[in-house]
């Protein structure tokens, strides 16, 4: 064991304890959306920023999918066009 790596231990313990009291005043329930008052210009831009939070959410999956799809697409073409032309085909490790 290192000389430096007890003394990381005690840190470690306090960022996390701060981390978890700091995390319950948290504002981030996107139904408190409805409850802000958008007459107000800095109510309707908290109101706005739920809105692209949210649509962010919804599109990460899809994106995900998406790209990982297209990416076996593109290799699956690759290989097909190896095998047409003759060229011995790439095996990747186990």
């Amino acid at each position: 064991m290192r000389p430096g790596k007890p003394a990381l231990r005690p840190v470690v313990a306090v960022l996390l304890i701060v981390a978890v009291c700091v995390g319950a005043e948290a504002l981030g329930c996107p139904n408190c959306k409805d409850a802000v008052n958008t007459s107000d210009p800095d109510g309707l831009n908290v109101a706005r920023g739920y809105f692209y939070s949210i649509l962010l959410m919804l599109a990460m999956p899809f994106t995900l999918v998406g790209s990982f799809g297209a990416y076996v697409w593109r290799e699956m073409r690759r290989q097909k066009a190896a095998a047409a032309a003759g060229e011995p085909q790439e095996q990747s490790a186990p």
